[in-house]
């Protein structure tokens, strides 16, 4: 398949040895960064007024010599990639993803709780007003989604800097034990608001080896030719494994193929500027003209309605559903972070279209148990509408605003008066077996907080964006459901 425009920022690497020793994955010379840094000798502030002077650059030796390539930006093909389809090529494409980025093997015991949002709000409110930081949700894998808004940063002088990369961390920390991805929007930094060079280095050596061991990747949209030779010039004092992970975007529509862009909280600055860039250079657009007319299939279950499914399966619980729950019943029980890990991405793809056909799929040959939890997440996510219904969404996040001792009963009413009875069924199903993963946290390090930060957001999510304070009450949501399945549940 051609190159198109999703671009890997670290080039080819043939020295696999690189990858042998773990404690080279995050390998660090801080001397060596600052050197380059120093002498870069980058006109920072031309660049971020748009003008960058090429001439003044002190290129590395490698570049003179034509041995070191800068990253080029080419067009998408015409190439199908939509994700709702049964049909379509594997996720992540040679030159984006590797899969090593889905089967990390190293897995940490304890995950975060759900986080106290009114105590993050008084914390840093002066930080957090900006909006600078947000959550969106899950990935098409599963992987919780940090978004960093450059054209929300303030100009420098309102803002403490240094407090920023402290909510920085705040927030990562309720994530970093999962999987997750950062989308870095760079529109909209300008000299103004720009933070100093020796403010970025701090954050690399601070985000340490627990905040990128699970990191899976680091989308950069709308990337300016200085981002492109700062990386070129930073990458060797950064390790190759974790350079692997940063991938330039260079439209919006490019991000579709990997996350739900309805819930990406896209600044309309971004929006705007990227419209003017897709109108200018006039890029393929990665979709077919014809995905749209192709239709659904009759036997398709992801990225459809429940309705469609048990209007041709003739069932309340989806195969898919009860597929994934039983097999995960009997084998999964005692695996380490279940529902916690990714899996790899062209064996769940090739598991979506099995069931989008109609297919039963037989888990053990797979020979991995976190396809099954992955895949049922995805199912969870990928719903035309929310298993909790886009009704309940404002109620239950004003649940925080209920005394404790009522929550109970108002979660039990809510669920047998206002949602749908099919929908109760299947949270139903699907709940119990998350008790008995609980049941079993000695072994697999999942109790209820745990399995409440990997469901909670795909349980429920609203029409538009979630923001970031909604996350936690999701969250504690999707903990009541477990910690008092008997008291919901039981008729």
């Amino acid at each position: 398949m051609a190159e198109q425009g999703f671009h890997q920022a670290e080039g080819a690497v043939n020295d696999e040895a690189l990858f042998e020793n773990e404690d080279q994955d995050f390998e660090f010379d801080e001397s060596g960064l600052e050197l380059a840094a120093k002498e870069a000798d980058l006109d920072y502030e031309a660049e971020l007024e748009g003008i960058y002077p090429n001439e003044n650059l002190s290129l590395p030796e490698a570049w003179n010599s034509g041995t070191a390539i800068l990253p080029t930006i080419t067009d998408w093909s015409s190439t199908e990639l939509t994700r709702e389809g049964s049909d379509g090529p594997a996720p992540f494409r040679s030159g984006a993803i590797t899969p090593d980025g889905f089967i990390e093997e190293d897995f940490e015991a304890e995950i975060g709780t759900p986080s106290d949002d009114e105590e993050t709000d008084e914390e840093f409110q002066d930080i957090a007003e900006h909006k600078i930081l947000e959550v969106a949700g899950d990935d098409l894998y599963g992987r919780k989604v940090i978004v960093f808004a450059a054209c929300k940063l303030p100009p420098s002088a309102q803002i403490d800097h240094q407090r920023l990369l402290e909510y920085m961390k705040h927030v990562l920390d309720q994530y970093v034990e999962n999987d997750y991805v950062i989308v870095y929007f760079h529109f909209g930094l300008t000299s103004k608001n720009k933070p100093k060079l020796s403010w970025l280095i701090q954050i690399y050596k601070e985000l340490d080896r627990k905040y990128k061991k699970n990191l899976k990747a680091w989308y950069i949209v709308h990337p300016t030719n200085f981002i492109k030779i700062l990386w070129n010039i930073f990458k060797p004092f950064i390790s190759v494994k974790f350079g692997r992970k940063i991938m330039y975007v260079n439209y919006l529509h490019e991000l579709k193929e990997h996350l739900h862009f309805d819930q990406l909280v896209v600044p309309p600055l971004v929006l705007q500027h990227d419209a003017k860039m897709v109108a200018s250079n006039k890029p393929k657009y990665p979709y077919g003209q014809d995905s749209n007319d192709a239709g659904t299939l009759p036997t398709q279950q992801y990225g459809v309605s429940l309705h469609h499914i048990k209007s041709h399966y003739g069932t309340v619980i989806p195969p898919v559903v009860q597929q994934t729950v039983d097999y995960l019943r009997q084998n999964a029980l005692d695996v380490e972070g279940i529902f916690r890990r990714s899996a790899n991405a062209v064996q769940l793809k090739a598991v979506q279209k099995k069931f989008n056909q109609g297919e039963t799929v037989n888990f053990a040959v797979e020979g991995d148990e976190h396809i099954p939890a992955v895949a049922l997440k995805i199912f969870l996510r990928d719903l035309q509408e929310p298993l909790l219904t886009f009704d309940l969404y404002q109620p239950i996040l004003r649940l925080h605003t209920v005394e404790d001792e009522r929550k109970v009963a108002e979660v039990r009413r809510m669920l047998h008066e206002e949602l749908p009875e099919d929908n109760y069924q299947i949270l139903k199903f699907i709940v119990q077996l998350l008790t008995e993963v609980v049941d079993h946290s000695a072994m697999n390090k999942m109790n209820s907080s745990n399995l409440a930060i990997v469901f909670g957001p795909n349980l429920l999510w609203p029409k538009g964006q979630a923001s970031l304070s909604s996350m936690g009450y999701l969250n504690n949501f999707a903990r009541l459901l477990i910690d008092n399945y008997s008291q919901l549940f039981d008729r």
